[in-house]
């Protein structure tokens, strides 16, 4: 049994100021001098890097849809290990999941599986006597879910304030929490949401630290804390990045990209990989000219190389460098930004040139969980692997797969999609490898091989 105290901090729908809040109380009780471990329900990358920034531990991803209901649990405990207290921001509004699957992938379903009291964040900023019809009609929707405190924000006065309080008087849920209108504490952002820490490091000091003054003035931090101690204890166990029976031999080193330009990945990715018995070192794109020594693996995940391409493109001698390492036949796991990266071009910027393809900005977004199936063997996935991912992305690659595709969409609808040319495995899609460890142990073991043929 394992007794952390825990919140789940959800909202009635996007933008009411979840992140706001979350990142806000994370970064308060971390200044108390509280171990904080936080958490995001969803495939967000964004979120967990200010997060991160507001706790000084990895911000972790809980994801249902992506990592099945089985392992919510286990992988919270993993990332809440030695924490004093857990903060689980929620996604969209608190029942939304995945497209026509009921409540899975939901806030509300995160929270049950967790057993964590939730805290609904309403944007009150045009109602007064309603919020206690909105806060009643959530409180009440599913009796497993444990709503057990609300925090208004974007109050506009203390008139406001007191009508809202008045109003919530006979709801059952006391208010833990008022917020003013802030707008010195708002994040920039653009065409995929927020811009990411990695992009505006001194300006996210600063923001963080706003919100975490803003959080001291306006919410009851104890009552808060004393609503995180009510929550059950688990029952575990923690998930573990486990190594295969037989781990890489030699330590391959695995360079995964990093900095500004790439800075979508799942901390448990670089866990696994380590586990599987490799060295894995972190490297950027836009500064470094060189890969690391020693590298007989490559893993390039998400992140904006639109926003970056004339810098990438700049940077020859590391996509030579990279082009090399692909020709010959080392293993390459490219998601999404990666997948752009390893084309011949990026809005007309040249590219790596590893694989036949061209991309581009588009207006459309898209955006979405999936299902797939490995179509043949490659140094990610055995042929049949099934996995569930999710693609996030305004850009277009033409064509969008190879002769030997990457994944063979199952769901929504049927399509491939991707490359596997030699060692290269490259999609779009976003996976989660705490669902499915095979991809690194496999990957570790191709790199060690890679290595060792080299040699």
């Amino acid at each position: 049994m394992v007794n952390i105290p825990r919140l789940v901090i959800a909202a009635p729908s996007s933008g009411a100021g979840k992140t706001t809040v979350a990142t806000g109380l994370m970064a308060a009780f971390r200044e108390a001098g509280l171990a904080v471990s936080p958490h995001k329900v969803g495939p967000d990358y964004i979120d967990p890097g200010y997060h991160a920034l507001a706790t000084g531990r990895p911000g972790r991803n809980l994801d249902a849809y992506l990592c099945g209901p089985e392992r919510v649990e286990p992988l919270f405990l993993h990332g809440a290990a030695g924490a004093d207290l857990a903060l689980v921001e929620g996604v969209m509004g608190m029942f939304d999941g995945a497209s026509g699957m009921g409540e899975l992938g939901s806030t509300a379903q995160v929270a049950k599986l967790l057993r964590a009291p939730v805290v609904l964040v309403v944007d009150a900023s045009s109602q007064s006597r309603s919020v206690a019809a909105l806060v009643h009609g959530f409180a009440s929707w599913d009796p497993e879910v444990r709503l057990a405190g609300v925090i208004l924000n974007k109050v506009g006065s203390d008139r406001h304030e007191a009508l809202l309080r008045e109003a919530l008087g006979g709801a059952g849920v006391p208010v833990l929490g008022c917020l003013r209108r802030a707008p010195r504490v708002n994040t920039p952002a653009r065409h995929l949401g927020l811009v990411p820490v990695a992009e505006r490091a001194p300006e996210a000091v600063d923001s963080v630290a706003a919100l975490a003054e803003q959080i001291r003035a306006g919410c009851d931090l104890q009552g808060l804390l004393t609503l995180a101690h009510s929550a059950p204890e688990l029952t575990g166990p923690a998930w573990a990045p486990r190594a295969p029976e037989t781990p890489a031999p030699g330590r391959p080193v695995v360079a995964v990209a990093g900095g500004a330009a790439f800075t979508f990945s799942y901390a448990e990715h670089a866990e696994l990989l380590t586990a599987a018995g490799a060295e894995v070192v972190t490297f950027d794109p836009l500064r470094d000219e060189k890969l690391p020594t020693g590298t007989s693996g490559l893993v390039i995940g998400g992140g904006f190389p639109e926003v970056y391409a004339p810098e990438l493109s700049a940077n020859e001698p590391l996509r030579t460098a990279v082009a090399r390492l692909a020709a010959a036949g080392a293993p390459v796991a490219a998601e999404c930004a990666g997948l752009l990266y390893l084309s011949r071009s990026l809005d007309g910027k040249p590219m790596c040139g590893v694989l036949p393809a061209d991309g581009r900005m588009s207006e459309r977004l898209t955006l979405g969980y999936r299902e797939a199936v490995a179509v043949g063997d490659s140094a990610l996935a055995a042929a049949g692997t099934r996995v569930r991912g999710h693609e996030f992305h305004r850009t277009v690659l033409e064509p969008g797969t190879g002769e030997s595709p990457a994944w063979g969409f199952v769901r929504p609808e049927r399509r491939t999609e991707g490359f596997v040319r030699d060692g290269v495995h490259a999609s779009y899609l976003h996976v989660h490898w705490a669902a499915e460890p095979s991809l690194a142990h496999r990957f570790a073991a191709s790199a060690a091989a890679w290595a060792a043929s080299a040699r």
